[in-house]
């Protein structure tokens, strides 16, 4: 095969900041391959404006990210219409002349626009083609594919679902592409540095830097927010043992769930410093808060996951076990409603694995 100058990965599943930066590990194994190689991003956006969309931008394996909206609202509006397909196209068009692709890959098993989109790159530019082979006649839209996400897990002896992590490796499969164990990658950007910078007095006081990100604040991630009674209880028994200060994280709804917790710790442990900066960080921002801490104690949402790409020492505090969402990283610890002896023990592990990094 011809090494790629300018590969464009096409992709449409999901626009949290998790699920996409999970995608960086894929992006990795490409540029082991091709080090040379521009990567080039291209995500169909169910709507314009998605937060995510600044941070991926300015990911260090890529060249360029672009985020095409197939609704011009968010689908659960009542009056959201899908943007024609020709005018997806079109706009496609002009990334693929702009960025000089000579390969794109289709990383989603299913859906009809990105097979189509990846088809008329060949047709008109004749570049080369990568996708998956789904279902019966979906290899047609391609000049190569790889074998089912089913065919994938088998073989690699994964259980269904597969995290998103994985499953960007069923068409990399068809380059003989492997992970291994390569990990998810971000790291601290301009903005998070210089929002660490002005801030950073706040919790200059000679003890280490716990992060806490309680989360979830939209109503369909409630579900995952652990109890804040028991979630204080815990940190209560860990600062007993060890004197930390807090670092509380959050988007400006999430303000509210972080004076709840504050207050509640503070009834149990009065002298505990809790610097809270909800609201005060983008996500690119809140890059800086994370690489802050020595420590970094999360529920399953996006911060969760940026921590994880930053090779932060991070526990992830799931409700209920929700496996697509697991990283396996000797950086990481999980714990499914977690007693507060359990929390204890595996945060003063993470701690002493900062102090010896």
């Amino acid at each position: 095969m011809t090494e790629p100058k300018s590969i464009v990965m096409i992709k449409s599943h999901s626009l949290g900041v998790g699920d996409l930066l999970r995608s960086s590990a894929a992006w990795r194994v490409l540029k082991n391959r091709w080090p040379n190689a521009e990567l080039h991003l291209v995500f169909l956006s169910k709507h314009p404006g998605y937060p995510t969309q600044g941070l991926i931008a300015q990911h260090p394996l890529l060249t360029s990210a672009h985020f095409i909206t197939v609704s011009d609202k968010d689908p659960s509006h009542p009056k959201a219409q899908k943007v024609p397909f020709k005018k997806v196209w079109s706009t496609f068009q002009d990334v693929l002349q702009a960025v000089r692709a000579d390969m794109v890959i289709d990383f989603e098993p299913y859906g009809l626009k990105t097979s189509l989109l990846t088809w008329l790159a060949h047709q008109s530019r004749g570049v080369t083609t990568w996708g998956i082979a789904q279902f019966p006649g979906r290899s047609f839209f391609y000049q190569h594919s790889s074998p089912s996400v089913k065919s994938f897990a088998q073989r690699h002896g994964l259980n269904l679902p597969m995290d998103y992590t994985n499953r960007d490796f069923v068409v990399l499969s068809g380059l003989g592409l492997e992970r291994g164990t390569t990990p998810i990658e971000m790291q601290v950007t301009q903005e998070g540095r210089e929002w660490q910078t002005q801030h950073q007095q706040r919790w200059k006081n000679g003890l280490p830097v716990i992060g806490l990100n309680i989360g979830c604040g939209t109503p369909d991630a409630m579900v995952k927010r652990p109890d804040l009674n028991h979630l204080a209880h815990c940190f209560q028994q860990l600062l007993l043992r060890q004197p930390a200060t807090i670092l509380l994280s959050g988007a400006p709804f999430e303000k509210d769930v972080n004076h709840a917790f504050t207050a509640l710790l503070k009834k149990l442990q009065p002298e505990v410093c809790v610097v809270d900066a909800a609201g005060e960080t983008t996500l690119s921002g809140s890059t800086g808060l994370i690489d802050a801490c020595d420590v970094f104690i999360s529920t399953d949402s996006g911060p969760y996951h940026m921590a994880v790409a930053m090779r932060k020492p991070t526990l992830v505090w799931f409700t209920y076990a929700e496996v697509t969402s697991f990283h396996d990283n000797e950086w990481c610890r999980r714990l499914i409603q977690p007693s507060a002896e359990n929390f204890v023990t595996e945060v003063e592990s993470l701690l002493r694995l900062r102090q010896h990094a």
